[in-house]
């Protein structure tokens, strides 16, 4: 499974925080249009979790990453498809990427944290033959 996200398509609700996103001291979207994740293995855990581990890409760096992926379970959608759900999150350090922007604040610490959460939910419907 590949997962390809458009850079410039972050939206925080925030104009400006967006443009500074997709600025060259962050994610450099001129530079690297896309943000990717490629799956290479899954594994089961539990009755309704697995671990699912492969590659994401971001600001052209490749760095391997394991989702920890939740079964929410089926049900019929009101057109009569059968649907299923999922919840996966991660958590990498930007730095690791290559964001490595920050700003000193004065009460002491740093305007951005190295550690940034990634979550996805996903609904699927089964493939007709």
């Amino acid at each position: 499974m590949t997962v390809t996200i458009q850079a410039a398509s972050i939206d925080t609700n925030e104009r400006d925080r967006d443009a500074h996103l997709r600025s060259a001291d962050f994610f450099e979207v001129e530079k690297f249009p896309t943000l990717t994740f490629k799956s290479s293995a899954i594994t089961r855990k539990g009755s309704d979790g697995f671990d699912v581990v492969g590659d994401v890409t971001i600001h052209g760096v490749t760095k391997p990453v394991t989702f920890d992926v939740t079964f929410l379970g089926k049900a019929k959608d009101p057109w009569g498809n059968e649907r299923i759900a999922f919840e996966a999150e991660t958590t990498i350090n930007r730095k690791d990427h290559g964001l490595l922007w920050n700003a000193a604040l004065e009460t002491g610490g740093f305007l951005v944290g190295d550690e940034v959460k990634i979550s996805r939910s996903v609904q699927a419907i089964p493939k007709q033959a």
